[in-house]
């Protein structure tokens, strides 16, 4: 009988280390997956197939990875405020396209959509590394723009995006005016713990008190947990809570920690939102939901910043 118990716990010893090899041997690939199944890497549409004013930027991030973007604008002339998007994990910028599309009209702004490295056509391999420079390197590209005004550019990050986009936000409190995230999750090892709960027991924030042995496995960790709470911006949290991918006490979790030092937070549920249709599912609320919030944290303050100056250039 004793032996029979040893060969059992033997075993199942076996299959849990076995298990936490192939995920970490195989991470990034769970991680990042610039072609979906059934689709290609390159794009299956541009903007110009919806009819968008566009320009291809293409990029160089710091360490020399060549970088491809689309602008987008509503109109040549647009006057609002500028977002720079970043995508989920899965597949590339075109298939964004129809909710950039209605994103011009309802906030009337201009829109830069960067491909990852490894996405789209954009050249090098995905890790947390090198995306974290794509993104400096997209918003230093924005910043050195004379067609848009540079201090109402806000980061907007859906899922991978979101903890791409709280990086790039905590880096640059001078060059970023707000954040938005939508249906982000609090660190990859938390969702490792979701895709396979038994490793719930050594991971990090979702068991605190638990041993965090795999900490030091994970090359693509994306610990938003820990980076949301040093972001001195505006941030929007958009929480759809029918999310089949990430759960929604995830943001729950994000929104918490920011606002415990962050008194320009702001959390909207959406009851019938899943992970990829939150903005089609939210509908009008939505997209009212992200209007208010520019307009109470990025037109109102650029409105202060101007009235500033010109009292300014009186007294003088």
């Amino acid at each position: 009988m004793v032996s029979y118990v040893n060969a059992l716990l033997y075993g199942v010893g076996g299959i849990v280390v076995a298990g936490m090899a192939l995920l970490v041997a195989l991470q990034e690939r769970l991680v990042y997956v610039p072609v979906g199944p059934g689709f290609t890497k390159s794009y299956a549409i541009t903007p110009a197939r919806l009819r968008l004013l566009y320009e291809d930027v293409w990029l160089r991030s710091s360490d020399g990875v060549r970088l491809h973007a689309w602008f987008i604008k509503l109109f040549p002339d647009c006057s609002g405020p500028t977002i720079l998007f970043f995508q989920e994990n899965a597949g590339n910028i075109a298939h964004r396209l129809e909710m950039v599309r209605i994103m011009l009209q309802r906030l009337q702004c201009n829109i830069f959509m960067l491909s990852y490295r490894g996405y789209g056509a954009s050249d090098g391999y995905p890790s947390q590394h090198g995306i974290t420079k794509d993104a400096q390197a997209a918003l230093d590209h924005l910043v050195q723009r004379t067609d848009i005004d540079t201090s109402r550019i806000i980061v907007f990050g859906r899922s991978l995006g979101g903890a791409v986009g709280a990086v790039l936000t905590k880096n640059n409190p001078d060059k970023v005016a707000a954040l938005i995230l939508e249906n982000t999750f609090t660190s990859i090892l938390d969702m490792a713990g979701v895709l396979l709960p038994f490793l719930k027991w050594f991971i990090g924030h979702s068991v605190p008190k638990g041993p965090k042995v795999l900490n030091f496995l994970v090359r693509s960790p994306w610990n938003t947990i820990d980076v949301i709470g040093q972001i001195k911006q505006p941030i929007l949290f958009l929480s759809g809570l029918q999310d089949e991918m990430v759960p929604s006490v995830h943001m729950q979790m994000l929104y918490a920690k920011a606002a415990a030092h962050n008194r320009q937070c702001n959390f909207v549920e959406f009851p019938t939102g899943m992970h990829m249709d939150t903005w089609l599912a939210g509908g009008d609320r939505y997209w009212r939901a992200v209007q208010q919030f520019l307009d109470q944290n990025v037109l109102e303050n650029k409105a202060y910043v101007s009235s500033q100056h010109e009292k300014g250039s009186k007294t003088r």
